[in-house]
């Protein structure tokens, strides 16, 4: 969407904008959809360190509407903000919108997942490249054929920051559902079991799918759309394959911090792409 379309856009059209928060979005963006994971954000970069009425140093935290939160700072003298998306398309929806409003143009979702490959244990990080496009938001915007492809960069970002901070990973294709139970291949309240779940769960498994979780594809859809990067990571707490359910908060917060070093990465990478007038970054740039 251009200037001349954005301003022409009525208040109704436009919606509800959150009156508290900074005034521009740094230019690389932290999508957690859990507003609590903000705040362990925050306590990460530079000057972070929790006191009584927020945070001493760098970052700034802000409660925004519906108790979403977002933040403000720098990682390593890159700047980064994040913002809380809420759980699925919808909502992740509107917080983009905001974001790209404030002038943000790189987001990485960091979020938490439920892997339905064998291999991938409770704790890993999953980097989705691509995503299936089950969340219902995408396919109001493009037509089902569309991809949901997440930017190079950011994905390769993301792999260096794992590697770095020597955490296990994985990466590969996503299923982004506008479900948590039965849409997820869950049978829901009262043992609700639709038939075709069981054929769903095997042929994505088939297909080689890695996960499942409910915000990928709108995000990345809509980013392509706009001209913004995106890319995504979660770490691993629902094992289907094994039914176990593990949320750890020490695995959560190396998520986080992954995401915080693709954003050190990125900053690096564009200002060579600057330096050099290249519009990509390859290696040996």
């Amino acid at each position: 969407m251009n200037d001349m379309q954005q301003s022409t856009r009525s208040a109704a059209d436009r919606g509800h904008v959150n009156a508290d928060g900074p005034a521009k979005a740094p230019q690389y963006v932290l999508l957690p959809g859990d507003p609590n994971r903000v705040v362990a954000m925050a306590d990460q970069w530079d000057g972070g360190g929790q006191g009584p009425e927020g945070f001493a140093g760098s970052p700034e935290v802000w409660t925004l509407a519906r108790q979403a939160k977002c933040a403000a700072g720098s990682y390593k003298g890159a700047p980064i903000g994040a913002w809380s998306t809420g759980i699925g398309g919808p909502s992740a929806e509107v917080v983009l919108e905001e974001v790209l409003d404030k002038g943000a143009d790189t987001l990485i979702r960091v979020g938490t997942t439920g892997t339905i490959r064998e291999e991938v244990r409770p704790g890993d990080i999953i980097i989705n490249d691509a995503h299936v496009r089950l969340d219902g938001t995408s396919n109001l915007y493009v037509p089902e054929a569309f991809p949901a492809a997440n930017s190079y960069e950011v994905t390769m970002a993301l792999v260096q920051a794992c590697e770095t901070l020597g955490l296990r990973y994985h990466v590969g294709t996503g299923c982004t559902c506008g479900s948590f139970f039965t849409g997820q291949c869950r049978p829901a309240f009262g043992g609700f079991r639709p038939s075709h779940i069981d054929d769903a769960l095997s042929d994505l498994k088939a297909a080689g799918v890695l996960n499942f979780e409910m915000e990928g594809a709108a995000l990345s859809t809509l980013c392509r759309l706009y001209g913004k990067r995106f890319g995504m990571c979660a770490v691993v707490v629902a094992q289907r394959c094994t039914g176990e359910w593990n949320e750890d908060p020490d695995a959560e917060r190396a998520a986080c911090l992954a995401g915080a070093e693709a954003v050190r990465i990125l900053s690096g990478w564009d200002a060579a792409k600057a330096a050099a007038g290249k519009p990509y970054y390859f290696p040996g740039l």
